[in-house]
C-alpha cells in the first residue's frame, strides 16, 4: 500500500508564470527566461520575413528580356499544367539537323483558365509556334506571351504587364 505521508504533490507551473521566480528575487533566472522568449520571437519573425521575401521575389519577370521577343516553332515534348506556373517544353529543329530544346514558362494555370486554356489543349507531339520573351542570360528558356496551335488558333497568355514586353519581328 502507499503511505499517504510519503506522497509529495507537485504542480506544474503555468506558461504565464514560468518566468516568475519561485521564491524571492532571482535576476539570473529572469534574464535567462526573457532571453529564451526573445530568441523564440526573433526566430518566428525571421521566418515570416523570409517567407514574405520569397513570395514577393517569385512574381518578378525581371529575368526575361523586355526589349525583344523570339518566335519558337517546334514539337511539344511536354506540357506541364502545374502550380505555380505551367511549362511548355519544345524541341526546335536546327538548320544543321540537330535539335535544340526550349522551355517556355507560362503564367499560373488559374490565370490561363480564365482566358480559355485547358490542361488537355496541348499534347506531346503537337506542333506549336510560340512568341516568348527570352531569358537575359541567353539560356534556351523564355516567358510565353502567346501560343499558336497546329490548327492555326492563337491563344494569348495572360502575362501581367504584358505591354512592357516589346514585340520584335519573327526571329528564332
Amino acid at each position: 500500500m502507499i503511505d499517504p505521508s510519503e506522497v509529495t504533490m507537485t504542480s506544474r507551473r503555468s506558461t504565464r508564470d514560468r518566468c516568475a521566480p519561485r521564491s524571492g528575487y532571482q535576476p539570473t533566472a529572469l534574464r535567462k527566461c526573457h532571453a529564451q522568449r526573445l530568441w523564440l520571437v526573433g526566430g518566428v519573425l525571421s521566418s515570416v520575413i523570409a517567407m514574405a521575401a520569397s513570395a514577393v521575389a517569385h512574381h518578378s519577370f525581371a529575368v526575361f528580356d523586355h526589349t525583344r521577343t523570339l518566335t519558337i516553332r517546334g514539337t511539344v515534348t511536354k506540357f506541364q499544367w502545374t502550380n505555380p506556373h505551367g511549362f511548355l517544353e519544345v524541341d526546335i529543329p536546327q538548320p544543321d539537323g540537330t535539335t535544340k530544346h526550349y522551355s517556355i514558362e507560362l503564367t499560373s494555370i488559374n490565370m490561363m483558365q480564365r482566358v480559355g486554356w485547358r490542361s488537355n489543349m496541348i499534347k506531346a507531339g503537337d506542333k506549336v509556334t510560340a512568341v516568348v520573351a527570352p531569358l537575359l542570360s541567353g539560356e534556351p528558356v523564355g516567358l510565353g506571351l502567346e501560343v499558336t496551335m497546329a490548327d492555326g488558333t492563337t491563344k494569348p497568355l495572360p502575362v501581367p504587364n504584358i505591354g512592357s514586353f516589346k514585340r520584335t519581328p519573327d526571329a528564332q
